[in-house]
C-alpha cells in the first residue's frame, strides 16, 4: 500500500487561513512543529510573549481549520497568545520586525489585519466583546453571520470584567463560543477558587466520553410513558454534574460545557471545536494545554519565558544587561522593612515575580498575598487591611492599576488609609506598544485627594522612598520605570522634600523622577551655547497631606527664578505634573511674564517601539530638550 505523503507548508508562504484548510490532520501536527520552530527562531532575537504562544499553536490551528475567519469572529484575551494567529493570517514575513517601531504588533491591531477582530492587551474582556458583537450580529439579521468565538485563558477568567460577562450569557440569548485555553498560569501560577475548580476538571475522566456512552445506552432502552423518559433525561443531567466536577458552573450559566480537552492534541482541538460549531446554543469549550510547550526552557519556567527579551535559542539563556531593575530593587527594599515591621504586607495582582516580590514570598510567605488579575478587588483587599491595622504596600503595573481607578479614589483615598502603591512600569515601556505603556497614572493620581504621589530618579531613592512611605498613615503612590535603574551618587538623599541639584540663571529644568538622565545631558547641551540651566529634582510631585501645594515646594522663587521654566514628565501631557505645576503658578499669580514649557507626551496614544526610539521621535531625550528651549530661547 503505497504511503501518503505528508504536505509541507512554507511557514512564510501562508497567506491566509484557506491554505490550511485542505490538510490532514497529520499535516496539520507538521506545521505545529514547524511554527513552533519558527516562533523560538524569531522570539529569540525580538523578544516577545513565547511560553503563551507556544502552548497554543494547536488550538490556533483548531480555530481556523474549523472556522472561517474573518466572516467567523476570533477574539483574543489579552491578545499576547495571537502569534500564531497572525502566521496564519498572512504575517509570518512581518515577524523579523515583531514589537519594533514601525514593525508587527505582539498584539490584535483592528488596523493591521481584517483579521484582528478586537484590540487587546489587558485581561477578561473577550467575553463581554463577544457578547455585544454576537447580540448586534443577530439585531441586525445579516444573511452572512458568522460564530462570534472568545479564546480567553491565562488567568484571565478571574478578572472581574470575565465573571460579569459569563452572568450575562444567558441573558443574552445569542450564540457565542468560549473556548478556555487552561494552561493553569497568568504571569504567575494562577491562584484561587476559579483556578481550583479547573484543577479538579483537568484532573477528572473524560465527561464527554462517558456522557456519550450513557446517551448510547439510553437509546437502545425502550421508553414507555413520559414518566420514564423524564427519569432517563434526570439520569442523564446527574451523571453529567457528578462526573465533571463542578463543570456545572458553567451549565448552569447558560453555557454548554465541552471539555476537558487536550489542547496540545490535534485530534481533540477539531472534536471539540467542531462540536462546539455544531451547538447552536453558547458553549464553552476547555482545553488543557501546556505553556511554552515544545521549548524545554520554557516549559520548566513559564514566569520566564511570558514576555521575553532576546535570548538563545538552544540554551534559552535569557541575554541581560546585568544591572538591577526597579522591580527588584523594590523588592529588596521592601523586604527589608518587613522584616523590621511585621504590620508590612505586600499585595499583587497575578505578577509576584515580575514585581519583584518573590524573594519576599519566599521569606514572609503569609505577608505576600496575589489576588489574580483582579486590580480592583486587590485595591480593596489593602483597604480592608490597612483599616484593620496593617500597612499593604501594593505592586502593579501602572497601565493595570488603572482598572481600579474607582477603587483608588473611593476605598483608598476618600477613607485616608495608609496603603503604598508601588507602580512599577510608569512612562512608555516600549515593545508592547499601546496598551501597556504607563503614561496616564500621574493624570489620575494627582487630582485624588489624600494622595501623595512619588518618583524616584536612582534605585537608591526608590529605597528611600518606601522607607518614607511606610512611615506614612496616608496613602502614598511611587512610580518607577521598567528596567535598570539608573544610579547617579551626586544626588542627595530623599527626606521628603525636593532638591535642588544646580542654580541657572537663564531655565529652570523641574525633572520629575526617570527624566533627569535627559535633563542632565540637556543641561550640559544649553552650556556650550553659553546658557545657564538649573534643575529642580521633582521626586515629591504631590504631598497629600497639604490642602493645596505651592510653588515654594517646587522650589520656585516669584522674584529670582528664570523667565523660563521646563517640566520634564514621563506621563501624558493633559493632568500630568506640566499642567498642575502652572495651575499652581497661576493661583499664586506668581507667573508674571515666564514661559512655561511642558516636556511630556502627546495627546495621543504612543505606539510601540523601543524606549530610546519613542524619546527621540517625541523630542523627549536630552537633544529634544534642548532643541526646545533654544527655540524659545
Amino acid at each position: 500500500m503505497k504511503k501518503q505523503e505528508i504536505k509541507k507548508l512554507n511557514i512564510e508562504d501562508i497567506k491566509s487561513p484557506r491554505d490550511i484548510k485542505d490538510l490532514s490532520t497529520k499535516e496539520l501536527e507538521y506545521l505545529a512543529v514547524s511554527i513552533r520552530e519558527f516562533l523560538i527562531e524569531k522570539v529569540s532575537k525580538t523578544g516577545g510573549h513565547l511560553a503563551s504562544n507556544l502552548g497554543a499553536v494547536e488550538l490556533t490551528l483548531g480555530l481556523h481549520y474549523i472556522f472561517d475567519s474573518p466572516k467567523d469572529k476570533i477574539i483574543w484575551d489579552v491578545g499576547h497568545q495571537s502569534y500564531i494567529h497572525k502566521i496564519l493570517t498572512g504575517r509570518a514575513g512581518e515577524f523579523d520586525r515583531l514589537r519594533m517601531t514601525g514593525g508587527l504588533s505582539g498584539f490584535p491591531k483592528r488596523q493591521e489585519s481584517p483579521h484582528d477582530i478586537y484590540d487587546t492587551g489587558h485581561s477578561s474582556t473577550s467575553i463581554a466583546a463577544a457578547l455585544g458583537m454576537a447580540s448586534a450580529r443577530d439585531l441586525t439579521k445579516d444573511e452572512d453571520k458568522g460564530e462570534i468565538i472568545a479564546v480567553i485563558g491565562d488567568g484571565s477568567m478571574t478578572g472581574g470584567p470575565a465573571f460579569e460577562a459569563l452572568n450575562n450569557v444567558a441573558h443574552c440569548k445569542s450564540k457565542v463560543i468560549i473556548i478556555l485555553n487552561d494552561n493553569g498560569m497568568s504571569i504567575s501560577k494562577n491562584i484561587g477558587g476559579l483556578s481550583e475548580h479547573l484543577g479538579k476538571l483537568r484532573t477528572s475522566t473524560g465527561y464527554l466520553k462517558t456522557k456519550e456512552k450513557v446517551k448510547d445506552a439510553l437509546n437502545k432502552v425502550p421508553v414507555v410513558g413520559e414518566g420514564m423518559k423524564n427519569i432517563l433525561a434526570n439520569t442523564k443531567d446527574n451523571i453529567k454534574y457528578m462526573m465533571i466536577s463542578g463543570g456545572v458552573f458553567f451549565e448552569e450559566l447558560g453555557l454548554t460545557y465541552l471539555g476537558p480537552y487536550d489542547g496540545n492534541n490535534m485530534k481533540d482541538v477539531l472534536a471539540g471545536l467542531s462540536q462546539a460549531k455544531a451547538s447552536d446554543k453558547s458553549v464553552i469549550v476547555h482545553t488543557i494545554t501546556k505553556k511554552g510547550k515544545g521549548f524545554i526552557p520554557a516549559e520548566k519556567d513559564p514566569d520566564k519565558f511570558h514576555g521575553v527579551g532576546s535570548f538563545d535559542p538552544e540554551t534559552g539563556k535569557v541575554k541581560s544587561s546585568g544591572g538591577k531593575t526597579y522591580s527588584e530593587l523594590f523588592g529588596e527594599n521592601l523586604c527589608s522593612l518587613a522584616r523590621e515591621d511585621s504590620g508590612i504586607t505586600a499585595i499583587t495582582a497575578a505578577m509576584c515575580d515580575a514585581t519583584g516580590l518573590g524573594g519576599m514570598r519566599e521569606e514572609f510567605p503569609k505577608r505576600v498575598f496575589d489576588v489574580g488579575i483582579a486590580e480592583a478587588y486587590g485595591v480593596i483587599f489593602a483597604a480592608g487591611q490597612a483599616i484593620s491595622g496593617l500597612h499593604p504596600f501594593v505592586a502593579i503595573y501602572s497601565s493595570f492599576l488603572q482598572r481600579a481607578y474607582d477603587e483608588l479614589l473611593e476605598d483608598i483615598c476618600l477613607q485616608k488609609l495608609p496603603v503604598t502603591f508601588a507602580i512599577d512600569r510608569a512612562g512608555v515601556v516600549g515593545a508592547d506598544g499601546e496598551t501597556h505603556h504607563g503614561v496616564f497614572d500621574l493624570s489620575y493620581l494627582i487630582p485624588m485627594p489624600n494622595m501623595t504621589v512619588m518618583a524616584p530618579c536612582t534605585g537608591k531613592m526608590l529605597g528611600e522612598m518606601l522607607d518614607y512611605a511606610s512611615n506614612k498613615d496616608t496613602p502614598c503612590a511611587i512610580r518607577y520605570p521598567r528596567g535598570e535603574a539608573y544610579e547617579n551618587a551626586d544626588i542627595p538623599a530623599f527626606n521628603g522634600e525636593n532638591i535642588r541639584l544646580c542654580e541657572g540663571r537663564d531655565v529652570d529644568i523641574l525633572s520629575l523622577g526617570n527624566m533627569l538622565p535627559h535633563a542632565l545631558e540637556a543641561k550640559e547641551l544649553l552650556s556650550k551655547d553659553g546658557i545657564a540651566a538649573g534643575i529642580v529634582l521633582v521626586s515629591l510631585i504631590k504631598d497629600g497631606e497639604k490642602e493645596s501645594m505651592t510653588g515654594d515646594d517646587y522650589l520656585f522663587d516669584k522674584e529670582k527664578s528664570p523667565k523660563v521654566l521646563v517640566t520634564l514628565e514621563d506621563n501624558i501631557s493633559h493632568g500630568g505634573f506640566g499642567e498642575y505645576f502652572l495651575e499652581i503658578l497661576s493661583s499664586e499669580d506668581s507667573l508674571g511674564d515666564r514661559r512655561v514649557i511642558n516636556v511630556a507626551w502627546p495627546d495621543k496614544f504612543i505606539e510601540q517601539g523601543s524606549v530610546g526610539d519613542l524619546f527621540r521621535k517625541y523630542e523627549m531625550d536630552g537633544e529634544g530638550i534642548y532643541k526646545r528651549i533654544r527655540e524659545v530661547l
